[in-house]
């Protein structure tokens, strides 16, 4: 129980640390900080930072186990409380603001002595509001907590490791509303503008109310690169937390074998007969909605990938997999998304459909509400992929995101194991198996934390600015003209004429890029144009029969995000 405790609370802390934090952030300084200032006739508003954060402990972890279970029992929508948290957030920001709508609101509570719901006092309710609409990245530790509460084995072991998980992801927000406190309690101009600040807190939640409803946390985080992946993947292939959380024991003769395979294998490995595809409420993305059986798929390679439509993790991952589809699907490659939530509010099929949809996900879709083939294939994680044979036997497993360039050589090795004469378009990923090292320039990544081979003279920062190539531009470089605005991963161009001026030497040259529009490729004073259309992809603007010397202007318009060149 110890062991079990002492995991929930690292899990819980990684989470409490990583991007997905970012957007209660801003709620938890001003209304969980600023305003639990201690000072003049407000003393006893320092407690509002710990009931605050008591609150969301209490209703995150009471939601993530039972919440579904009650849910069902009344035959209640699932995501349920999810909007009843948004509509509290919404009242509570308005009354912040309106000092005549906070009357209105304490009312209903005028029998409670001290019944201010929004303000000093009413800290515990806006934790308890912020709880159910709280979504943390996926990880090994909340996966158990969540198939645990999907499949009604709660117990004692569940409800510690629910417990130190929800306290360790609750430290980080308690520090940083306690610092949000002392600021107030210490800089004059907080304390001066109280009334300001009360409505600068009502806007944040406000704010955040609406951005959860259209998922615009999930877009800023897509931005950050997950500065926490390290220490996500040593808690998850660590084997005594492997074995600490298979809480239900959920060996069967169908799974028994998939431990035999290695997370992220570099090569094809045998990890006997895929398990059944089984417990699923609906299927979308397939003819007449009629469900899919992997047996009747012999002869085919499938991709069977776990993932969650509000899972950050998966929404990273997504995009490989669209690519991959549009590449192999005439190949010979079928995809199988299972959608096994980690929330209540997931089990609705209306926003899984409206998820996929805005992911570009045109493949199958199995809802897996009761999780009964995630426990089938014994699985934890968040997107996690299984790669099955023509034959039916899983060949390599994949947990977390990454590992793409493996995955898709390993699916190009099955398929043409599947039919030898298949002739396959170029990759989506860069081949694994192609020049050797250094026969051709290096892949160069366009965003600003992973910058490869840029040769401007002006600074690569994030943000929106002017650029000019230089002069000489080196051998194996990219140089940027025009406005440009530096993302994290990719860049956008902000005005007409902005271009990208590629020196390199290869046969092939790819550029991922997404968007709607066509960029013009000039080599040797000839103009080529590419259409893109959708999520981020692989095109191919230069094919050689051999490896040559040659120089490129990339002209992108408006509308375009572009990621990175890569070289065969």
């Amino acid at each position: 129980m110890l062991q079990l405790a002492l995991i929930g609370l690292l899990g819980g802390l990684i989470t409490g640390i990583s991007p997905c934090i970012l957007p209660v952030l801003p709620v938890i300084f001003l209304s969980g900080g600023v305003q639990g200032a201690r000072h003049g006739t407000r003393p006893a508003a320092g407690w509002r930072p710990y009931l605050v954060i008591l609150g969301l402990v209490i209703s995150f972890s009471t939601f993530t186990l039972v919440g579904s279970f009650l849910l069902t029992l009344v035959n209640l929508p699932q995501d349920l409380l999810r909007w009843v948290g948004l509509v509290v957030l919404v009242l509570i920001g308005l009354g912040l603001i309106f000092d005549s709508f906070q009357h209105i609101l304490e009312k209903p509570f005028s029998w409670i002595p001290q019944r201010r719901v929004g303000t000093e006092n009413g800290g515990l309710v806006l934790g308890l509001a912020l709880g159910v609409v709280y979504v943390p990245c996926a990880g090994p530790v909340l996966a158990a907590i969540a198939v645990a509460g999907a499949t009604g084995r709660v117990g004692s072991e569940t409800i510690v490791l629910t417990l130190t998980f929800a306290a360790g992801a609750a430290i980080p927000l308690l520090v940083f509303a306690l610092a949000g406190r002392h600021v107030a309690e210490r800089v004059k101009a907080f304390r001066k503008n109280q009334r300001k600040i009360r409505i600068a807190g009502g806007l944040m939640m406000i704010a955040l109310a609406v951005g959860l409803v259209f998922n615009l946390p999930q877009l800023l985080q897509k931005l950050v690169p997950d500065y926490t992946s390290t220490l996500q993947e040593q808690v998850q292939d660590n084997d005594a937390v492997k074995k600490a959380l298979d809480l239900g024991g959920l060996v069967n003769e169908q799974n028994k074998d998939l431990g035999k395979c290695s997370n992220g294998g570099t090569g094809l490995e045998s990890c006997g007969i895929a398990p059944d595809i089984k417990g699923i409420q609906e299927w979308f993305n397939t003819p007449g909605d009629r469900p899919v059986n992997l047996k009747e798929l012999k002869g085919k390679v499938v991709l069977v990938d776990f993932w969650a439509y509000s899972c950050i993790n998966c929404q990273r991952s997504v995009p490989h997999l669209t690519g991959w589809y549009g590449k192999y699907k005439d190949a010979g490659l079928e995809i199988i998304g299972v959608h096994s939530p980690e929330y209540a509010f997931e089990k609705e099929v209306r926003n899984v459909m409206s998820g996929a949809r805005n992911l570009g996900i045109t493949y199958p879709v199995a809802i897996d509400n009761t999780l009964s083939t995630w426990t089938n294939y014994r699985n934890r994680y968040w997107p996690a992929h299984y790669l099955i044979d023509a034959e039916g036997t899983v060949r390599h497993i994949k947990f977390g995101e990454g590992g793409y360039q493996t995955t898709e050589k390993l699916i190009r090795e099955l398929l043409k194991q599947a039919k030898p004469s298949v002739a396959l378009p170029a990759p989506v990923e860069g081949s694994d198996d192609g020049p050797v090292a250094g026969a051709t320039t290096r892949e160069s990544y366009l965003g600003v934390t992973k910058k490869v081979n840029y040769a401007g003279t002006e600074p690569y920062k994030a943000g929106a600015g002017s650029y000019a190539v230089p002069p000489s531009q080196p051998a194996d470089s990219f140089a940027l003209a025009g406005g440009w605005d530096l993302g994290t991963q990719s860049i956008t161009p902000t005005g007409t004429g902005s271009s990208i001026t590629l020196n390199y030497h290869a046969r092939q040259v790819y550029i991922v890029v997404s968007g709607e529009g066509t960029i013009n490729v000039v080599r040797d004073g000839t103009a080529t144009s590419v259409t893109v259309t959708g999520t981020p992809t692989l095109y191919r603007i230069v094919d050689d029969p051999r490896i040559r010397e040659g120089r490129l202007e990339v002209r992108v318009p408006k509308g375009i995000q572009a990621y990175s060149f890569t070289f065969g």
